[in-house]
């Protein structure tokens, strides 16, 4: 069955980085593009970043341009998410997930706080 396993989260200082790690399994991973969420109590869940199957190509939501890189290991089944320059407002449970899929990880804490 297809799993999702987020880890790399943690409490970090504003303008610290951290890199967030999906391991997948369960599914052909290179055939799928793949996204990061995240959720904020109290809010609905927000798609953050996007990297497809095919070429690679990236898309982000604006609050996290130039700050944030997703990539993929095709190899070993990963998807990253580097975060630098983290701002309180990034706190979240981030979630990785295969668009087309309705799987879901338990997702990974992540906390910026002075």
């Amino acid at each position: 069955q297809v799993q999702l396993v987020e880890s790399g989260g943690g409490l970090v200082q504003p303008g610290e980085s951290l890199r967030l790690s999906c391991a997948a399994s369960g599914f052909t991973f290179n055939r799928y593009t793949m996204s990061w969420y995240r959720q904020c109590p109290g809010k609905e869940r927000e798609l953050v970043a996007t990297i497809s199957s095919a070429d690679g190509r990236t898309n982000y939501v604006d609050s996290v341009k130039g700050r944030f890189t997703i990539s993929r290991d095709n190899a070993n089944d990963r998807v990253y998410l580097q975060m630098n320059s983290l701002k309180p407002e990034d706190t979240a449970v981030y979630y990785c997930k295969a668009v087309g899929k309705t799987y879901w990880g338990q997702g990974t804490q992540v906390t910026v706080s002075s």
